[in-house]
This record gives C-alpha cells, structure tokens and sequence, in this order.
C-alpha cells in the first residue's frame, strides 16, 4: 500500500474517519464478538492476513447490519474495537476512530448473499499468481479444499479436475487501469459482489482474494485452506501435471468435511488464545 495513503486508507489530506450515522442495532451476542475477535486472530495465525485485511460477521440481531474491526492489523483486534455498520459501509458507533476503507466490499456482499453470514478478505501471497497469471487456475487439489471444486466442472478420465470457474474480480472494468485496487467505495463493492456470484471465493487480480461462509466458522475454514491448497498447488506445479479432484471428488469431500468444521474451529480458538465456551 503506497505510503502517501493514510492509515484508513484514504489519500492524503482526507478524513481519517467516517461520520457515525443512524441508531445502533440491539446488542449483538457477546459470543459472536467474541468469535469475531478469536477470527481476526486465528486469520492472522495462519497466514491469511497480516497487518492488513479484516474480517466480518452479519449481526445477529439485524441482518441489515455488520461488524467489523476498526481500522487496525488483525492480530491486535480486541472485542472493544469492533464497530457497527450498515450495509452501505456506515458505521454506526465509531466514535470518531478510524475504519477500514474497503468495509464497503462487505456490506455489498451482505446485501447480494443472504446466504452469507462472514466476509474474510486476504492479501495471502499464496493466492495471488492465480489472479495475475493467465491460464493458472486455483483449482482443488486436496480433500480438504474440495469446496473450491464446486465451480468446477469434470474433467475427461480418472485424475482430471475439470476446468476451474472461480471468478477472478478484475477492478480496471469497473475503476479503470489507473486505479489502486482497492474497493474504495459502494460501485467496486458491488462489482465484486457481481463477480463473487454464488462462489465461495473471488479471487482479486492484483490484490488478494475474498471468501464467504454461511458461519463465521466456514467462512475462517474456507480461507486457512483455501491458502493451503494454493500453497500444494504451486510446489506441485514445477513438478510436472498435476491430479486435481474431480467435481464428484470435490462434492463428496465437501460434503464429509462440512461436518468437520467445529473440529477446526474450536482447536483454533483455543490456539489463538480466544475464550472458551
């Protein structure tokens, strides 16, 4: 991120922060703030993010609202730091601190998914050469991955794969080729939310990636192995061809590992220091 950037992503010389506007919702579950903060802290733990990207939750009391960290590294986020917002990306109780500037690529995803109950978004290095090189698709390698497979399509004999479909959200047909990538108001988050579709990821050309789930949990687990299938798949490459899943490969492992999920989240919980319960 260039240095002439402020620290809540605005150029130079604009407002630090967001007006607060509207009332806030009922008060959201404390243990949905507190998963809230154990995911910022279990992302950072893994890779997905580092000192940027963030991560959010649909308000359980109101599904026109979200929360999200203010505008500080993952790793740190404390429960006292998450912030109410609508979808349009305004917050609600801020008090004056400083948010994240791309929290519009979360209230415009929350709006076209009903579905959706957590918005990750990541820098992950691993994900970004299949964003910017033609021709290499981040397909599912590994059982634990297979939910990449679900837009993807059989590929002829026993080891094929099929050809990937996740969306690569290319930000210069919306923002043009001059633009710094980043989903900088509620027209980009649209355009991603339109690229997303019905996928669990987006890859973004240049950028990173965002990932879904319809819990907090899933969305977490999608992301940490979403990173790790990248990470086999470019040391296999070298190699020679590689076997990916097929599409009934990927379904099945969906399947057996959507059940599997709580096993991973609460052994990350605990890794991550977050509280029991």
């Amino acid at each position: 991120m260039c240095d002439r950037l402020q620290d809540d992503g605005s150029r130079g010389g604009a407002s630090a922060s967001a007006e607060d506007r509207g009332r806030p919702a009922p008060p959201a579950d404390p243990a949905l703030l507190d998963d809230l903060v154990a995911a910022n802290r279990i992302l950072a733990r893994h890779g997905v993010v580092d000192a940027f990207g963030h991560v959010s939750v649909r308000h359980d009391k109101a599904p026109d609202r979200f929360l999200l960290s203010r505008n500080m590294a993952p790793g740190l986020v404390t429960g006292a730091d998450i912030v109410e917002f609508d979808l349009d990306g305004t917050p609600v109780d801020a008090a004056g601190r400083r948010v994240y500037l791309e929290r519009f690529l979360h209230g415009e995803i929350y709006r076209s998914r009903p579905d959706v109950q957590a918005v990750v978004h990541s820098h992950a290095p691993d994900l970004l050469p299949f964003g910017i090189v033609e021709g290499l698709a981040l397909r599912p390698v590994w059982h634990m991955a297979g939910f990449l497979g679900d837009f993807a399509r059989d590929g002829a004999g026993g080891g094929g794969g099929g050809e990937a479909g996740l969306p690569v959200f290319e930000i210069r047909e919306t923002a043009g080729p001059a633009s710094d990538l980043l989903i900088r108001d509620n027209a980009l988050g649209r355009a991603l939310a339109e690229s997303l579709g019905g996928a669990p990821v987006a890859l973004m050309r240049g950028h990173g990636a965002t990932l879904v789930g319809e819990s907090l949990a899933i969305a977490v687990f999608r992301s940490v192995y979403t990173k790790m299938n990248a990470d086999v798949l470019l040391r296999a490459l070298p190699f020679g061809p590689v076997t990916y899943l097929t599409a009934g490969e990927a379904a099945a492992t969906t399947a057996t590992n959507s059940g599997q999920v709580q096993r991973a989240w609460e052994l990350w919980k605990r890794e991550a220091g977050a509280p029991e319960g």
